[in-house]
């Protein structure tokens, strides 16, 4: 941009994908969900917020609802470290592929 004033940036996301064996069930609407996925935001102050997605347990896409994260070490350590991992790779970046 060259300018003096930075690029204002209004989210910084991430999907990880949850490990198996710490994958959990929740229930929405009368239909149970496996939660697969976390969505893992980087907030204006600097901490870090999570959602859970998945699929029904029934089969099927179901719907694209969010669930909240269980207070649980193993699920905080997973996200801490992917946000880490997130920020060396965002470091690293070698531009626009214009191919």
């Amino acid at each position: 941009m060259g300018s003096d004033v930075p690029p204002e940036v209004s989210a910084l996301a991430i999907n990880v994908p949850i490990p198996e064996a710490l994958r959990w069930t929740d229930t929405r609407r009368g239909e149970t969900f496996t939660l697969t996925t976390l969505n893992v935001r980087l907030l204006p102050d600097g901490h870090l917020a999570a959602k859970a997605y998945g699929r029904p347990t029934a089969g099927g896409r179901g719907t694209y609802v969010s669930f909240p994260v269980p207070d649980r070490a193993e699920l905080a350590v997973l996200i801490a470290e992917a946000a880490g991992r997130a920020g060396e790779l965002w470091i690293a970046h070698r531009g626009l592929n214009s191919a």
